[in-house]
């Protein structure tokens, strides 16, 4: 399997376009005809991990957090530059699934839920994505080729579906003029035309390639067809609020967090004697959002990178926050793993997908 085949799948199961605005995901480092001899999942792509990959034999790196982040303005041999370098010379692919793994449906946060043992888990925040309804008027004879040629760029699909149309017949006419070239017809003559009204739904970054693609292989000169702007709610979201099985007190649940997390050390602001029962979580640096959570009955807000103003802010307002360190995320490593396993499963690979044990933590906790 080649690099731009992986990208592919992925981009399906984990669209890049549902990643912040802000973000840099996808190929960040490599060639898209390269073929593949092994994944490495990790958070961070450091110069360990990229020994590692080397080591191994593995010539993919799929990382959380994105190397290439800010603009780069020059690479040279030292810093990033040097590992940047390091890993050109070496032929790695470098990969980056971040917000948008955090915003899918079985993603970060939904690992992080799993497992803190949360239940009846939701969205925190859900998104609603804009999406349009395609229809356009075809000639019964043509119906099955045109939609074989959509079905053949992507369109008209929805997740495990493809061929995703409803049809309508009825009577089309027009009236070829001047220096018109009719598929149909003949100049200066009303002509009627059994057609086919084709409807489908497509998102909304494949709006263009819809348009060149109805465009090219639609029979008439001049195709009639509409973009109707739709809104629904959109299956990924950031964090997830959950529910534990039964209350317990704040400092068994802090006890419960540190063993499942296997993380040395948290910080919690807030009531000391509070119960817990509904738990909201953004894994990485989720502040902003700890309103959003109290609104929706959450009895502790729990995330990374807390500031000192945004834990005083939050015990002025009665929210308890829990910090959990950003390099909690390391639970994608084999929850990425399992899902790129779960994705290639009916597809034909003769390489190794493995999570890396290297702990990229640059804290040392004392």
């Amino acid at each position: 399997m080649k690099i731009k085949q992986l990208m592919s799948i992925i981009d399906r199961n984990v669209p890049l376009y549902t990643a912040e605005s802000w973000d840099n995901v996808g190929l960040l480092i490599g060639s898209n005809d390269t073929e593949i001899t092994g994944i490495l999942t990790t958070l961070d792509c450091t110069d360990a991990i990229v020994d590692q990959a080397i080591m191994k034999g593995y010539n993919t790196i799929v990382a959380h957090h994105p190397l290439i982040f800010k603009g780069v303005k020059s690479i040279t041999d030292d810093g990033y530059g040097k590992l940047i370098r390091k890993i050109i010379s070496n032929d790695l692919q470098l990969i980056a699934l971040h917000t948008n793994l955090d915003n899918h449906v079985e993603g970060v946060n939904e690992m992080l839920a799993q497992k803190l043992n949360l239940h009846n888990i939701k969205f925190l925040n859900t998104n609603q994505e804009t999406y349009y309804k395609v229809q356009t008027y075809i000639p019964k004879d043509n119906v099955e080729s045109f939609k074989d040629a959509l079905n053949q760029v992507g369109l008209a699909q929805k997740g495990n579906y493809e061929y995703c149309f409803f049809e309508s017949e009825g009577r089309g006419q027009f009236k070829p003029v001047g220096a018109a070239n009719p598929h149909i017809g003949q100049i200066d003559s009303i002509e009627y035309v059994n057609e086919v009204k084709i409807e489908f739904m497509i998102e909304l970054h494949q709006r263009m390639l819809t348009e060149k693609t109805i465009i090219k292989n639609h029979p008439y000169e001049t195709p009639v067809y509409d973009f109707i702007e739709m809104t629904r709610e959109a299956n990924y979201g950031l964090g997830k609020l959950g529910e534990l099985k039964e209350p317990m007190p704040i400092k068994e649940f802090v006890k419960q967090v540190k063993t499942q997390l296997q993380i040395p050390s948290v910080r919690f602001t807030g009531d000391t004697n509070a119960m817990i029962s509904k738990v909201a979580i953004i894994g990485g640096a989720g502040i902003g959002f700890e309103e959003l959570a109290f609104k929706k009955g959450a009895d502790i807000f729990v995330t990374g990178d807390i500031k000192h103003h945004d834990a005083l802010d939050a015990q002025t307002n009665g929210i308890n926050l829990l910090d959990i360190n950003h390099y909690s995320e390391y639970v994608m490593k084999d929850g990425l793993k399992d899902l790129l396993h779960q994705w290639l499963f009916d597809y034909s690979t003769n390489f190794k997908i493995e999570s890396s044990d290297i702990n990229t933590d640059p804290f040392n906790y004392l």
